[in-house]
């Protein structure tokens, strides 16, 4: 399967790493290619490079991994036929572009319509599958946390799509908790405020979340 990841930040490079690790072709997106123009030296020397709209195209998966606030704009980049069909991860937290309070991140949404929401019904013929969310991206691809897997949630209404991810993830060596269609996005997203504040308040970073059940 093809990977085509759009953002050049930290997930980015971290999922694309993952990526090849396991031996997946990869085109990583940038609307600067000066931005990732060394990750081929970094990576892999096959790592591929484009543009958002070539990224999209050469995927069977995509993986859509920028600040949140521009993720609509970085789709209105890519040609509908490119997506159509195709199984996107949705990497995206709303955060807003203000400091954080008592180390409490803000969001541009509400609790009643997340972001995944909104790319969902903006580009209804994608399937939009949310994942890496809730972990740093120090910790996206085989996280170690002793004899413990953590737990990724994910949401989507597509099951085909979900299965996807689910292979993937697993093979990332995540437990993998489905919530539900798109809606569970209003209690996904918020985890990376949960997430963030151990290490905003107190420069801690190593964690992640565990589902414990009987």
């Amino acid at each position: 399967m093809k990977i085509g990841i759009i953002g050049s930040g930290l997930v980015s490079k971290a999922l694309a790493k993952g990526f090849r690790k396991y031996k997946y072709e990869v085109m990583v997106g940038s609307r600067d290619l000066g931005k990732i123009s060394s990750w081929k030296d970094e990576i892999d020397a096959n790592l591929k490079i484009g543009d958002f709209n070539q990224t999209a195209n050469f995927g069977d998966l995509i993986v859509l991994a920028v600040k949140g606030s521009a993720a609509e704009d970085a789709l209105k980049l890519v040609d509908a036929d490119n997506i159509k069909g195709k199984t996107i991860i949705d990497a995206n937290n709303p955060i807003d572009n203000v400091a954080p309070v008592n180390g409490v991140l803000k969001f541009y949404t509400d609790m009643n319509y997340s972001l995944m929401e909104q790319l969902q019904s903006g580009y209804p013929q994608a399937n939009f599958v949310k994942a890496f969310s809730c972990v740093g991206n120090a910790f996206m691809v085989n996280p170690k946390f002793g004899a413990e897997k953590p737990t990724m949630f994910i949401c989507g209404n597509n099951a085909s799509a979900k299965m996807q991810v689910i292979e993937i993830l697993d093979q990332f060596g995540w437990e993998i908790e489905d919530m539900g269609q798109v809606e569970a996005a209003r209690a996904i997203e918020p985890l990376c405020m949960l997430w963030c504040i151990p290490g905003l308040r107190e420069n801690r970073w190593t964690h992640a979340f565990r589902l414990l059940k009987l």
